[in-house]
């Protein structure tokens, strides 16, 4: 289980974007989060995955308590939660081939074969993944991001908006590979959208963020 209890976080002090937030992300369940623009959905999803340390509350991942983040989050901690953002490209390194974004968390495992199978898992073909960001589309640069996302086997993956630049066929595609791993994986899924109707299909259920509390 991924949990946030009673979190409160922001960015300028004595104004808090979450106030007094709980919520829960079981192992093998894709959990839906809607709420309006501005109501903390992104800065819940950077806590959540041990981005931004909440100002107070805690964070529980499998019944141990994080108490440490960003850089500083133990690397079973930090490997253990995948994120994926709403926009790819100022999320790489824009020097970088998609091979070398997929590969990037693979390079302290010594894993570099399994490029391969995820890019193949996300539906990029050997001849994208020569390509660098700016001679590919935001799907397939999107389509990259997950299977960096994937790579190093997370048990919970945070999708934040991971799909609302992504045309109807992109994002069928995107939300099945997730669905697999939820399916034969046992990944926790914690999906954030506006789309609620694709949250009614994808999710086991949706909590509904409102100004900053659940």
């Amino acid at each position: 289980m991924l949990s946030g209890t009673d979190l409160v976080a922001g960015y300028r002090k004595g104004e808090p974007v979450l106030d007094g937030v709980n919520l829960e992300v079981p192992p093998g369940t894709v959990v839906g989060l809607a709420g309006p623009s501005g109501c903390g959905k992104s800065t819940l999803a950077r806590v959540l995955a041990l981005l931004q340390q909440p100002w107070s509350g805690r964070v529980v991942l499998d019944g141990e308590p994080v108490h440490r983040f960003r850089h500083a989050t133990p690397r079973a901690q930090r490997t253990a939660v995948g994120v994926v953002f709403q926009h790819p490209r100022p999320a790489v390194d824009q020097r970088f081939t998609l091979r070398q974004v997929v590969a990037e968390p693979l390079r302290a495992t010594g894993r570099p074969d399994a490029v391969d199978a995820l890019a193949e898992e996300v539906g990029l073909t050997p001849e994208l993944l020569t390509r660098r960001p700016h001679e590919v589309s935001d799907g397939q640069l999107q389509r990259a991001c997950l299977a960096r996302a994937l790579a190093l086997e997370p048990r919970y993956l945070v999708c934040d908006e991971m799909t609302a630049m992504l045309d109807a066929s992109t994002t069928a595609a995107l939300v099945r590979v997730v669905d697999r791993r939820v399916r034969e994986d046992g990944t926790g899924v914690l999906a954030i959208s506006h789309d609620e109707e694709l949250l009614d299909h994808w999710a086991a259920h949706v909590v509904p963020l409102g100004t900053g509390s659940i």
